[in-house]
């Protein structure tokens, strides 16, 4: 169960091609191992700015290349985002992640961001934030206001990548990311899995992401939500059983880092989704609207998070995630329930 950072192309397949249930045993295994079974992290997200972003990202509402009907807006003030993130936290969110549409932030833009993170952080939430390509000096500015994560993922496997986004390249992600960990700030970064891609492309995203040293410290698996008017409406929808793989992979891979479930939740029956949290994810995107795209109604997440006994985790007075609890308090809190 050491934490590695060497795996191969080979090794990863072959986690692929295990047994369904003996990748689960496994996967829930090693999760036992670094984390309560029975909680999870929950983060709420939010668009700072909406819209006209002059990529070409094929599965994006908010590029200006596409039609999609998308309202596009400027730069939220401060205040309004503060405000937001307040109600994501009374409705028991720990992490509060901002997304604005840029290529890349202009310096000027920034001004307003570090000062979003810092008072967002001083509500006692984790803050976290996507921005686009970030210069080192950007990221440091960054870290400078306190900053928590930086979210940017590899969206998926080099030789895919192609074939989804033309107007920046795999290099360009993976120099933001080393530029955002030299500034001492954590990596959020995974990928979207049901754009068309092969089964060697998904096994590639993973290890892509494990052979970084250290790992992301959280790992968002989306599955797409297709939009009209983007390039990948009607793409071939992923199995279920092949989502679940994806996670259960990303949680041997990975031990120690925190598997989200982000993306296309909405679509996913409450079975699927406990599936899911037993294949190893410990975290979900918690809100009705990622982005632009929609999210499960709050109501939902609650039953569906009572019925299977997981609790939400919390954060310590200094912003770490609380240690996990023992097994018996969990279970009487279980059978209380019922």
């Amino acid at each position: 169960m050491r934490v590695r950072h060497d795996w191969t192309r080979d090794e990863v397949q072959a986690l692929f091609d295990l047994p369904f249930n003996d990748l689960l045993f496994q996967a829930q295994t090693i999760h036992r191992a670094h984390f309560d079974p029975n909680t999870v992290q929950r983060s709420t997200l939010l668009s700072i700015k909406t819209g006209a972003c002059p990529e070409d990202c094929a599965y994006c509402p908010q590029s200006v290349r596409y039609e999609t009907g998308l309202k596009k807006d400027p730069l939220m003030e401060v205040q309004a985002v503060v405000d937001a993130a307040r109600d994501a936290k009374a409705n028991g969110a720990t992490r509060f992640c901002m997304g604005a549409a840029w290529r890349s932030p202009k310096d000027r833009d920034l001004d307003k961001v570090e000062a979003m993170v810092r008072e967002v952080k001083a509500l006692g939430l984790e803050t976290c934030v996507t921005l686009g390509m970030l210069k080192p000096a950007q990221a440091q500015r960054l870290a400078g206001a306190g900053l928590d994560y930086y979210n940017h993922n590899l969206d998926t496997s080099p030789e895919f990548y192609g074939k989804i986004i033309t107007t920046r390249t795999y290099e360009d992600r993976l120099d933001t990311l080393a530029n955002v960990r030299e500034a001492g700030v954590k990596v959020c970064c995974g990928g979207i899995v049901g754009m068309g891609e092969a089964p060697q492309d998904r096994a590639e995203l993973l290890r892509q992401l494990a052979v970084m040293d250290p790992h992301p410290e959280s790992v968002p698996i989306n599955n797409l939500v297709q939009v009209p008017g983007t390039p990948l409406d009607g793409a071939e929808a992923l199995h279920p059983i092949e989502f679940v793989r994806t996670i259960a992979v990303a949680r041997v891979l990975m031990p120690a880092s925190y598997v989200r479930l982000s993306a296309g939740r909405t679509d996913m029956s409450d079975e699927l989704q406990a599936l899911c949290f037993f294949a190893g994810a410990n975290s979900m995107f918690y809100g009705e609207k990622l982005l632009t795209t929609e999210n499960p109604q709050n109501a939902r997440d609650e039953a569906l998070l009572a019925r299977l006994c997981i609790q939400p985790e919390a954060l310590s007075a200094g912003h770490t995630h609380a240690p996990p609890a023992a097994a018996e308090p969990a279970q009487a809190r279980c059978a209380a329930q019922h």
